[in-house]
């Protein structure tokens, strides 16, 4: 009856407006009333003209990581006070919410944190998703974002739950620049021993975020490409953003994804390569000697807002339009109450239908808002 529902709201809207989406076209449209189309299926569109495709679910804020970047000691110490336990969205609320948006569009799923592995029991959940399919009935991609220290001893659990693959953020790989960055007394080895498991049991191929600050780690641009070329997995550079209000970010401590190609131009022969889907984030480019590719994420010197697809879940139920957001829009107390599913579908669409998020195109005007919500609560 959902589906019926939403697919009737589609085909109306499409009636109404006469307008199609066209995925390749990455340009901005003039702010407008929200649209509603078909699109491979049911699928929305935002002000921008841009399809819900991509759902991010934070499962926890907490991490046992202190990055600078993300969730700095002095302001996340002993004393921060954490979201309680019942105020996070049970493994039930979450799959009811994924499962609506499956049916509105979505066709991959990521969990975050903070830490997703720090959540307890976090492959049930994985298991619940696992079983969700698409309007067509293809399932639904399945990834995670971690930062490893966890990964090696859970990653077959993970693998057999359902789960595809996953991202695992690492800025160094100099053991004490590595410590010295992610505020902790976790060794580097440990990180690099979950990638390999990670890969060895089929969550591939592992993706490597590397977060480059002009004269706190770029010295580890080089040693990075070299150490994970040939080895099957894919490294992406990701400039230094103002996510957040707690990092301290200073453009001056930005080096665009131009300085690091021009970088890695020098010490290896690369060449582009296409985009693999609509509204893929990193440029990505490849080693001529077939020894694998690495990708550039260019949020601040380049912007991909045109054709960002992603809607963001937080840890105790709240929608987010984009990782820059100022505020978010809450569904717990829609899950907590008698609200049916066409409820509950509806204020999806019509938060996904009002947005016209594009906040890295704007800082660059300085328009865009200074209060942000902390990545380390909604994910990268």
């Amino acid at each position: 009856m959902l589906l019926v529902t939403i697919l009737i709201s589609l085909l109306y809207s499409t009636l109404m407006t006469g307008r199609i989406f066209n995925p390749s076209s990455t340009s901005l449209a003039p702010a407008r009333q929200p649209t509603v189309v078909a699109h491979e299926g049911a699928g929305l569109r935002d002000q921008l003209q841009r399809p819900l495709r991509d759902l991010r679910i934070s499962v926890t804020d907490r991490c046992n990581f202190r990055c600078t970047y993300c969730m700095p000691r002095e302001v996340f110490g002993a004393d921060h006070a954490f979201l309680p336990q019942p105020q996070l969205l049970s493994f039930e609320e979450i799959v009811r919410v994924a499962t609506i948006a499956v049916q509105m569009g979505v066709q991959k799923i990521r969990l975050t944190g903070g830490e997703p592995l720090l959540r307890k029991h976090i492959e049930n959940l994985i298991e619940l998703l696992s079983q969700l399919r698409t309007p067509d009935g293809q399932p639904v991609e399945l990834a995670m974002t971690t930062n490893a220290t966890l990964l090696a001893q859970k990653a077959q659990a993970l693998k057999d739950a359902g789960l595809h693959r996953v991202t695992v953020s690492l800025d160094a790989l100099d053991s004490a620049r590595f410590t010295q960055l992610s505020d902790s007394q976790v060794a580097v080895e440990r990180v690099l021993a979950g990638i390999e498991k990670a890969a060895e049991v089929g969550l591939a191929p592992v993706k490597v975020n590397m977060v480059v600050r002009k004269g706190i780690n770029d010295d580890q641009i080089i040693p990075m490409a070299r150490y994970f070329k040939g080895r099957g997995h894919a490294l992406r550079f990701i400039e230094y953003m103002d996510v957040g209000n707690t990092n301290g970010w200073n453009m001056a401590e930005v080096i665009t994804g131009a300085q690091i190609v021009e970088q890695l131009a020098h010490e290896f022969e690369i060449e582009p390569v296409a985009a693999d889907y609509y509204g893929e984030v990193a440029d990505r480019y490849r080693y001529v000697d077939g020894s694998g590719e690495f990708g550039i994420i260019t949020s601040v010197s380049n912007p991909f807002c045109g054709d960002c697809t992603r809607m963001r879940l937080s840890p105790e139920g709240q929608f987010f339009l984009c990782l820059f957001a100022s505020r978010g829009y809450d569904v717990r107390s829609l899950l907590r109450s008698q609200a049916t599913d066409n409820e509950i579908a509806a204020h999806l669409m019509e938060v996904w239908r009002g947005r016209g998020d594009r906040y890295s195109e704007l800082r660059g005007q300085n328009q865009a808002p200074r209060e942000k919500i902390e990545m380390s609560y909604i994910g990268g």
